[in-house]
């Protein structure tokens, strides 16, 4: 494994707060009976073992984390079956992603490895993160080659593996306890952005220098917890702290806010855009959590859903475009999906 002291090139973009629109205002256009078609949800027959994190593979079922008791999950849609793929006791699950051939990629966030699973055996390979900056893989995304993107939470860096040589290079984060967590890749693919939930920051990495750029976001209270990337390139991020929503502007530096309809209340936590450049977030301070859903070509929110089992967090969602299915799971122990227009 390599440890990429690139960081020291660093160069740090400050949003200052003469160049945000800072706009507190809550504007909802209630369009929910016509954006939403249907809400499902599914129980998860494992007990107490916070099912989180589905991602819909190429056949259309749905693989998830089971965090609290060591597996990776399977659903199918079409037959309501379930399966239990176990994994060592302590891997602790944290993500699960599947590539273009059926692999199952996870994140074995307690035990310090990335984990490559055969979905038709449960045969598990394990790569070790031995530098102590990927400590706990967090949260993966793909690029266009398929390697994988990953967050450490704890150990403060960010990571890329290459699935087919089992190398990753570690960048380490220059913010102290920055707590690096949700990413998603810009529309090209290439390019990373990163959420520092533990300071008012987001990062991204150029992927031919590897070098990390943070970006300080307007206000010191800022806790981006997740974000997502439309396709004009501008980053959206679910304010955790303080129940806004905001977009970053890569190439004017600009950043503006808007307030969720529930306010301070909401806790913005799983963020994803659609295929219409709506962005949406789940509002987890609430009990019910809710699904909220941004136009940011209109700038409004204009859906919102309440999910009646997800008391606690939905704490990260995919988006399956040939079923038009937004797919999440719930602390306590649900797999849900929201048929969209």
């Amino acid at each position: 494994m390599k440890t990429l002291f690139s960081i020291f090139l660093i160069s740090v973009l400050i949003v200052v707060s003469g160049q945000n629109d800072y706009d507190p205002s809550v504007s909802f256009t209630d369009r929910t009976s016509e954006i939403v078609v249907s809400l499902d949800e599914w129980n998860v027959p494992f007990d107490d073992t916070r099912s989180r994190d589905p991602y819909v593979a190429p056949d259309g079922t749905v693989y998830f984390a089971g965090q609290r008791d060591h597996y990776v999950g399977h659903f199918n849609p079409e037959t309501g079956e379930f399966r239990h793929l176990p994994l060592e006791d302590g891997a602790g699950p944290h993500t699960v992603v599947v590539a273009d051939d059926g692999t199952v990629w996870y994140a074995g966030n307690r035990a310090q490895h990335i984990g490559k699973m055969n979905p038709e055996t449960g045969e598990v390979t394990k790569y070790m993160m031995e530098d102590d900056y990927a400590r706990d893989p967090h949260t993966f995304a793909f690029d266009n080659d398929g390697n994988i993107w990953f967050t450490a939470q704890g150990g403060n860096g960010v990571g890329y593996f290459n699935v087919t040589t089992g190398e990753a290079n570690v960048i380490p984060v220059p913010t102290e306890r920055a707590r690096p967590y949700g990413i998603r890749m810009a529309p090209d693919g290439e390019r990373p952005w990163i959420a520092l939930f533990g300071t008012n920051k987001i990062a991204t990495v150029d992927p031919e220098t590897m070098v990390l750029e943070e970006i300080e976001l307007p206000r010191e209270d800022i806790r981006a917890r997740r974000l997502d990337v439309t396709s004009d390139g501008n980053v959206w991020y679910g304010d955790y702290a303080s129940g806004m929503i905001g977009r970053y502007n890569p190439e004017t530096g600009d950043v503006t806010e808007w307030e969720m309809p529930d306010g301070n209340a909401s806790r913005p936590y799983a963020v994803l855009k659609d295929d219409h450049d709506r962005v949406w977030f789940s509002a987890s301070g609430l009990e019910p959590n809710k699904m909220v859903a941004f136009d940011t070509r209109a700038e409004e929110f204009v859906a919102s859903v309440e999910v009646p089992t997800a008391s606690g967090s939905i704490r990260h969602i995919d988006f399956d475009q040939r079923t038009r299915a937004i797919w999440f799971g719930t602390d306590t122990g649900h797999i849900g999906r929201l048929v969209i227009n």
